[in-house]
């Protein structure tokens, strides 16, 4: 069974465009995260560790994805940052509140980020509709 979900996952991500990438990381850190709140309450602490370091991991992919040049990424990657620092405390310090922290922040960012994937595909098929039709098949 593992192996059929892991090939599942796998084609997901070989085949989604940019921008659903940024979903599924953002999916995965959030999935983590729930499971790292969950551990620590059960004071499984290698488990809430793996967990949280599943999360930074995330968090340094979304980081390597930024295009620094482009204004909005300066501030998100400052946010990744400190959402790290944050996890990295939460690790040490065994703190479920820190992960919750950055679970809601995390959360916020991905609906605004599956929102704009919405709106820009609902232009962008506004705009195809709009275009003339030149008869080529």
């Amino acid at each position: 069974m593992y192996g059929g979900a892991m090939q599942y996952r796998m084609n997901q991500v070989l085949t989604a465009p940019p921008e659903e990438l940024v979903l599924l990381l953002y999916d995965a850190a959030i999935k983590s995260g729930r499971q790292a709140v969950r551990a620590i309450a059960e004071r499984d602490y290698a488990a809430a560790n793996d967990r949280l370091i599943h999360m930074q991991e995330v968090l340094a992919a979304l980081i390597r994805g930024l295009d620094l040049e482009r204004p909005p990424a300066r501030e998100l990657y400052q946010l990744y940052d400190f959402m790290t620092r944050h996890l990295i405390a939460a690790n040490l310090k065994k703190d479920a509140q820190n992960v919750k922290d950055v679970l809601a922040l995390l959360e916020d960012l991905r609906e605004t980020w599956a929102q704009a994937i919405r709106l820009a595909r609902a232009e962008g098929a506004a705009d195809r509709a709009a275009a003339p039709d030149d008869g080529r098949v």
